[in-house]
Parts: C-alpha cells; sequence; structure tokens
C-alpha cells in the first residue's frame, strides 16, 4: 500500500500548484470540484444510488476532461457521502446484533425514559436498529470506577456465538457497562468473537464512544456496528476504481465534525460519517463569512433531496456532542436515534429539489420528505418519475431553463412537469398547474423557514441582524422568499453556490476528535492523572492526523465538560496548559463560571464543579492554496442577457423577468428585483422585494428594498 504521508509531503515540496478533487454524493446528484491553484471548476452528475462510485468517477473523469487532466495528476481526492445516513434511515444495513451487560438487554428501547411529546397519546418512537431477538446479553460487571465487580462469563459468550452462527449475523456492537472505564472485558469479548468468527464485523463501545450514559453510548456503537459493512465495502470498492483508473495520491473522508480522515480510519468508524455533506456546508459557509467579514450567518443549503440550516457566529460552525438522526417527528428532540459523536450542529429537513408533493388526508398540500431523488427522479427529468416535486413546480414557473439545468446535463420536460402537478394536487384542489405550482414554492419555502426559526430559538438566536449564504443547487431559487417568511434583510450567494458542500471539502482540515469520560472534581483535581489522560488521547489523535498533514503543524483543542455537582448535562470548556494542580483547577473554575455565567447569567455560590468528560481535537490544514474567486472585471452596469416569463401566484398572471448571466456582471454590479441571475450549477431568484449587487469577491448580495421592510408579504 501506497504511503500517504510520503505522497502528500512530495507534492508540497515540490512546489507545484497542487490538484485537489473533492466529491459529494448527494441524494439526487453527485458534485465534483476540481481546484488547481487558483483555477476551479465543477461538474454536476445525477447520483448513481446502487453504485455510488459510478456518478464519482464519471463526474470526475467529466471535470478532469475540461481541465486536461487525468486521474494520475489529482494529489488529494477528499469525499463526502450520505451513504451512512441512507443506510440508517432506509433500514438496510447488516444484520447486526448486541452483546451487552445481562439485565441491559433492552436498554435501546428503554432509553432516557422520556417522551419526545408528553401529550401525544399515540406516541411512536423510532423502531431499533436490533431486534430483541439479536439481543444478547452476558454476566460481566464494572463500577464506574472500573472495577471488576463479576468477570466475563465465556462460556456463556462462546454460547451466543454459535447462534450468532446460525442467525447469519454480519455485524455485531459489544456494549458492556461502564467500559468507559475498564474496556477489558469488551476487548476480550471481541478477541474471543473474532477468533471463532473471523468474517464478522465487530464495533466494541470502548472505542467507538467511550462516555458515560449507556443508552447514548449503545445506541451510537449500534449504528456503527450497523453500517460498518455496507460503508467499508463501498469505501473497498472506490479505493479499487480509484487504483484501476491510474490515482496513486491518499482518499480523505469529510468526518461530521468538519474534519478529514482516513479511508482505514473511515472504515473502523463509519458512524463519524453520519452528516459529512452537510458539515462540509457549513465549512463552505464559514469560509464565505469570513472572506466577506459576515460574523453573523444563517447558512441555508438545499440541495436535491434535504434543506439544512446551520448558525455561524464569528466564522465558525455551532458544534455538538449529540446528533439524531432518523426522528420520527420532525422538529422533536428525544425523537430519533441519538449518536454520540462529534458533530456540526444543524438541522435537516426533507426539503430539497427532489421532494414530493402531494395532497394529504386533510387536502392540504405537503412537500416532502420523500423524495424522487435520483431514479426516478423528477418527473421533468423524463427518467420515470411520475409524482410532482419541488423542481417540477420551479420548472412550471418559469424559474429554471429547461436547457441549461444542472450545466446542461439533465435537459427538463416542462410538459411533463405540468401534468404531474396537475394530475396529484391541481386537480384534486380545483386549481391551474402554474397556481399549483406556487402552492408547492411557498410550502417548501415555509418548511425550510419553520426549521430555520426552530433551530434558532433552540439556541436563543434571531435572524434581524444575520445574514443567509445561499449555496446548493436549490437554495439560491429559494432563499430569498425563506428571507422575506423570517424576517432576514440580507442575502449572500457566493460563487460555487450550487457545488458549496464540495468546495467546503477542500477548505477541511486533517483533524480527529477523541472523547473520553474520566470524572474528576475541582476540589479534589489529579492534575497529573489528567494530563497523563489527555497526553495519551493526542498522541492516538496525532497519529491519526499524522497521515495526511504532509508536515504541516499540528493544532490541539482540550476541551473539559463541566457542571455543578447533581446536574444533568455539561457545558464545554478549553482547559488551560501546564501541570500545577492548583493553577490549572483555578483556571478551569473560572472558566466554567464565565461560560455558565453567558449561558445563564447566573452562577451558584459555593456549588462543587465536575468534569465528566474530556476532549483532545488535533487538526492540521495541509498549507494548500485554496482557489480565490473575486468578480468578473466586466462593466458595472448590469445587462440582462434576455427574458423569461414567470409565474407570479398573487397576481394569478405571468409577469416577463430579466435573465442575467452571473458572469457577465462585475462588481458593483446591480440588479433589481424581480430578476434571475443563472449560472452553470444553479439560478438566483431575486424577488421584488430585494435588490442585488456584486462585492468584490464575486458574491450576489441581496439587500431588502428600504420601501419594503416593514410591509413584505409573509
Amino acid at each position: 500500500m501506497h504511503n500517504e504521508r510520503d505522497i502528500a509531503g512530495a507534492v508540497v515540496a515540490s512546489g507545484q500548484p497542487r490538484v485537489r478533487l473533492s466529491v459529494d454524493i448527494g441524494g439526487t446528484f453527485t458534485d465534483v470540484v476540481l481546484e488547481t491553484g487558483e483555477r476551479r471548476l465543477t461538474k454536476k452528475v445525477l447520483t448513481t444510488p446502487e453504485q455510488p462510485e459510478r456518478a464519482v468517477l464519471e463526474g470526475a473523469q467529466l471535470v478532469l476532461d475540461d481541465a486536461g487532466l487525468v486521474f494520475a495528476d489529482i494529489d488529494v481526492f477528499v469525499h463526502g457521502t450520505t451513504l451512512a445516513t441512507n443506510a440508517v434511515l432506509e433500514r438496510r444495513g447488516a444484520r447486526t446484533a448486541l452483546i451487552g451487560t445481562m439485565g441491559f438487554r433492552d436498554i435501546v428501547e428503554i432509553g432516557t425514559e422520556g417522551r419526545y411529546d408528553q401529550y401525544d397519546l399515540q406516541i411512536e418512537k423510532q423502531v431499533p436498529l436490533v431486534p430483541r431477538a439479536l439481543r444478547l446479553t452476558v454476566e460481566e460487571r464494572m463500577n464506574a470506577k472500573g472495577d471488576v465487580l463479576l468477570p466475563l462469563n465465556e462460556r456463556m459468550l462462546h454460547r451466543h456465538i454459535d447462534f450468532l452462527h446460525a442467525q447469519r449475523v454480519e455485524s455485531v456492537a459489544i456494549c458492556f457497562l461502564h467500559a468507559y472505564a475498564n474496556a477489558a472485558h469488551e476487548q476480550r469479548a471481541r478477541e474471543i468473537v473474532a477468533r471463532a468468527l473471523p468474517e464478522l464485523s465487530i464495533s466494541i463501545s470502548s472505542e467507538v464512544c467511550p462516555e458515560i450514559r449507556e443508552y447514548e453510548r449503545t445506541s451510537t456503537t449500534l449504528t456503527n456496528a450497523y453500517v460498518k459493512p455496507l460503508m467499508s465495502a463501498y469505501l473497498g470498492r472506490m479505493r479499487t476504481s480509484l487504483d484501476a483508473v491510474g490515482f496513486r495520491g491518499p482518499l480523505y473522508l469529510v468526518t461530521s465534525n468538519g474534519g478529514l480522515t482516513s479511508v482505514e480510519t473511515a472504515c473502523q468508524f463509519p458512524v463519524r460519517l453520519v452528516e459529512s455533506g452537510p458539515a462540509g456546508g457549513a465549512i463552505f459557509a464559514a469560509d464565505v463569512a469570513r472572506i466577506a467579514g459576515e460574523r453573523k450567518v444563517l447558512a441555508f443549503d438545499m440541495g436535491g433531496t434535504t434543506a439544512k440550516v446551520c448558525l455561524i457566529d464569528e466564522f465558525n460552525p455551532d458544534h455538538d456532542r449529540v446528533y439524531e438522526v432518523d426522528r420520527a417527528a420532525r422538529f422533536q428532540k428525544g425523537s430519533g436515534l441519538p449518536l454520540r459523536i462529534p458533530v456540526i450542529d444543524l438541522v435537516e429537513i426533507g426539503a430539497g429539489g427532489g421532494s414530493i408533493a402531494r395532497i394529504d388526508a386533510l387536502k392540504n398540500i405537503v412537500v416532502g420528505p420523500q423524495s424522487a431523488g435520483s431514479v426516478p427522479g423528477p418527473a421533468c427529468y423524463g427518467r420515470g418519475g411520475t409524482q410532482p416535486t419541488v423542481t417540477d413546480a420551479d420548472v412550471v414557473l418559469g424559474l429554471i431553463d429547461p436547457a441549461a439545468f444542472a450545466g446542461g446535463s439533465v435537459h427538463l420536460d416542462v410538459e411533463a412537469s405540468r401534468a404531474a402537478l396537475q394530475s396529484e394536487i391541481a386537480g384534486a384542489a380545483g386549481m391551474t398547474p402554474e397556481l399549483a405550482a406556487f402552492a408547492v414554492y411557498e410550502m417548501v419555502c415555509e418548511s425550510m423557514a419553520s426549521a430555520a426559526r426552530a433551530h434558532a430559538i433552540e439556541k436563543g438566536k434571531g435572524f434581524a441582524d444575520r445574514t443567509l449564504i445561499a449555496f446548493g443547487g436549490a437554495a439560491p431559487l429559494h432563499v430569498a422568499r425563506v428571507a422575506e417568511k423570517i424576517g432576514a434583510s440580507r442575502v449572500l450567494v457566493p460563487p460555487g453556490a450550487g457545488v458549496g458542500s464540495a468546495v467546503g471539502f477542500l477548505r477541511a482540515p486533517v483533524a480527529y476528535e477523541i472523547v473520553r469520560s474520566y470524572h474528576v472534581r475541582l476540589d479534589s483535581f489529579d492534575a497529573g492523572a489528567v494530563g497523563t489522560m489527555l497526553g495519551a488521547m493526542e498522541t492516538e489523535a496525532r497519529a491519526v492526523v499524522r497521515e495526511g498533514a504532509a508536515g504541516a503543524p499540528m493544532q490541539v483543542r482540550r476541551v473539559a465538560f463541566m457542571r455543578y455537582v447533581g446536574q444533568g448535562h455539561e457545558i464545554a470548556v478549553d482547559t488551560p496548559s501546564g501541570d500545577d494542580p492548583a493553577a490549572c483547577a483555578q483556571i478551569l473554575g473560572e472558566r466554567f463560571a464565565t461560560a455558565y455565567t453567558r449561558l445563564f447569567n447566573r452562577t451558584i455560590p459555593g456549588a462543587p464543579v465536575e468534569i465528566l468528560s474530556w476532549s483532545v481535537n488535533v487538526s492540521a490544514h495541509s498549507g494548500a492554496a485554496c482557489a480565490s474567486v473575486r468578480a468578473p472585471d466586466c462593466p458595472a452596469a448590469a445587462v440582462a442577457a434576455g427574458e423569461r416569463e414567470y409565474f407570479d401566484g398573487h397576481s394569478g398572471a405571468r409577469i416577463p423577468v430579466p435573465v442575467y448571466r452571473r458572469e457577465t456582471l462585475g462588481r458593483d454590479a446591480r440588479v433589481s428585483g424581480p430578476a434571475l441571475i443563472v449560472e452553470r450549477e444553479t439560478t438566483t431568484f431575486v424577488t421584488a422585494t430585494f435588490d442585488a449587487e456584486i462585492d468584490r469577491h464575486g458574491n450576489i448580495i441581496l439587500q431588502r428594498k428600504q420601501q419594503q421592510q416593514s410591509g413584505d408579504r409573509a
């Protein structure tokens, strides 16, 4: 096997521009971005769900042809995928079993004993990934300090091995009580099972999620086991396919917290790849915000299958330690499967270009979360789809040029969209296809606005002084209307918006984060023991990052998760360096008081403080130059390239709107809405309430018209 570090280091040492390729596999489109020096080329191709690597290679070949390069010229390949997420959502992972401590067989159903909606008498929780028949237990017990109370009963374990073989189990999760404090029993159980069933995929909680809280740790380990065979097989096929076409550089995967990791690590801990695509989008938006000087941002990413929103302050996306996948109720915390992994905090809903519109039992028009995806796709794709989607509505409204969709890679059938809207919505609702399309457009915008409101409320933040940064193939078409609904007055659409997540992948650092539970109180703080543990964690994280750091300097961030004794949740506090116990404990106490006051506007005098878990994040940027974009050298006066008729649902009539080509708009060019600004991967719809201007970075800035500030239709 090639040495990724040596290859990457040789590229940097040569002084030549690095050729970097990134690919984002979405539910509908696979986005490809190629950067070499200051040059950026992009492609969008339809995703191939059965064999995702086919679309990856097809898109990569197309963009390489445009650049006059071959696969052997690529120095770094960065890849993000929703494959792990979709496997959980669609319940198509491996046949998985759980081996746990006796008495804890039903932890995945008992959960925290909480109800996500206490007033719903018909509440339904998500079905566990592993049925009860495949949840096994053995005698063993540790206490919270890691002391052995009951040895591992290996005889019981051997009986379970025969059962696993008979049931044709493909993957197993081993989750013992308090294994985060002492992993000996889990490690011994893995050794025994692996020796008897060498083909079985095994995940142990002390490696996947070595933290307290039994339910979340078990859920995370089960999910890792559930998707591990699928992801390992896919990544193996991808590596083999790339080798076959001559690629010899390092292949990195984007993790949920916005870092890059190696294929080997991704195969071992695929649960960390959940939401890797949206994480790339958040990185992209943060980078755009930094360049543009936008300190308070709402990132709005709308692709073919889903829409995502993320709050970004001071150029840093919000982060969290728990992410819920497959929620039973869209905006209800606790209704999904909890994953205790480092993650960029965002909310995702089924509202993309391929989201299916329909009439529900109450005769209301609803959109999503079901999606037509790429197969069969929206009706206008001409690939067998018959149900109307958001893209069909946009086409009928006149917002999309049927001949130039996705850079001309997909030719759209307007009449097929009109027929789908007529048969599924307009006929039943007694309206025209155009009015049905407008209703679908309004409903999907309201769904996204509602998601943004709910997310901001959870964070205690508003929108009045926030700039919306829109990216993804469908977001620029809908962002102005979403901004109207939530009361935002400023929108930014960056260059490359249509493939924003893939661009974000190229901005991500090589990084790895380790979180472990180790309980200490500040009034009996042992700096030596803590320092030894953090040092071991840092060494482990550095080993992972070093594979792809290419000699770049590493940054280390250490965090303590602290609370007052007796509280139920912790807050993150950066830890100081140094070995002086008194100084370290004092500084941690002061930082905790500051962070607690910022959140709750008070402290609790005299209350003891404890630390439950610790985090070490090691990251390194490769130092490669990123392609920079500037406004083109064009006359400041905007000149329309043509005109298109847009159906205005408020007036019930088609109105002519000017169409501008983005590449012909130079710095300070101004466009008054309503208007359309088209580019290769997307189109920006400037509604009548906004004016648009091109800034020096080539961003489209939509600013609310003064006379509209207080009288918008909402």
